[in-house]
């Protein structure tokens, strides 16, 4: 009886699995919508390339493929120092700007999560409204405060306004991520004798790290594509940023416009932030809807 069963059963489970329904098919006209806002958000970047591998005459032409391309233009930006000089510039000023909001940003959330204090609300709204401060605003008083205490025109003078704007962005990712750790953990922490630092460095940082690595690439975006107060706080290729320095090309005569260099250094400097993004991408989204689910 019991080797009868047993084809049965296999008979029974191959029957289910048969009639099981399948999932369905995605409908074309949905791939077809994919398709097209791909190639919406995409084309920019393909133009832009488009025209960083033209030169001379063929600039003037709205060619889709280049018909002589040439990698001249990329030649010429990396020949010259001004260029170079500033890529290193805004390598320096993003990469600090990033630690420094990480760490002061680490801190401040984690303060906003877990300590028992009140009106923490509405700080954190009023954080969160520094960001929404327009920077036009600013930048006049900054020139004028920067040029009277000697921070005009370095390094240290772009770090402090960029760090201004990043950190409320890092605090309200932070905070999301901290609040969803449990309180268990550094509790446990406490009682093996470590203190309450010891308890947010090997406790809740590691287990922040997509938290924290999510608001150092957000924060190192925004500080490498800054603009505004880059070219209101410098005027020299000591301090100047790559933004400010591809807005500066000049073409070979006064009327010239620069399209072929200015199209080549937007791509040199683009790569590192899709590779970023294509990279953390996952990272990017969790941070941004961390805390937006409760469960």
């Amino acid at each position: 009886m019991e080797a009868a069963s047993v084809p049965a059963a296999v008979a029974r489970e191959r029957t289910a699995v048969k009639r099981a329904p399948r999932a369905p098919r995605t409908p074309i006209w949905i791939w077809l919508c994919v398709i097209a806002i791909v190639i919406f958000c995409l084309f920019p970047f393909y133009w832009l390339v488009n025209i960083s591998l033209k030169t001379g005459a063929d600039l003037s032409n709205a060619d889709l493929i280049p018909p002589n391309p040439s990698l001249e233009n990329y030649k010429s930006i990396f020949q010259n120092d001004d260029f170079t000089r500033s890529l290193a510039n805004s390598a320096i000023v993003s990469l600090v700007t990033t630690f420094l909001a990480i760490v002061v940003g680490s801190f401040c959330a984690y303060a906003l999560a877990r300590l028992k204090m009140g009106y923490k609300f509405a700080l954190l709204g009023l954080v969160l409204s520094i960001s929404t401060f327009p920077q036009i605003a600013i930048a006049a008083p900054l020139f004028r405060l920067w040029s009277e205490i000697g921070l005009y025109n370095t390094l240290i003078g772009l770090v402090i306004p960029y760090l201004t704007f990043a950190l409320p962005l890092s605090i309200y990712i932070l905070v999301s991520f901290f609040r969803e750790i449990p309180k268990d953990l550094e509790e446990a922490a406490l009682v093996d004798g470590a203190t309450h630092f010891q308890a947010f460095r090997k406790v809740i940082v590691p287990l922040a790290a997509p938290g924290l690595a999510t608001t150092a690439i957000l924060a190192f975006i925004a500080a490498w594509n800054e603009f505004l107060l880059a070219t209101t706080l410098t005027s020299s290729r000591e301090a100047r940023t790559v933004p400010v320095a591809i807005s500066q090309f000049t073409g070979s005569s006064q009327f010239e416009i620069p399209l072929g260099t200015q199209s080549a250094a937007s791509v040199v400097i683009s790569i590192p932030l899709i590779l970023l993004v294509l990279l953390f991408q996952k990272r990017i989204v969790a941070g941004l809807t961390a805390g937006a689910v409760k469960g």
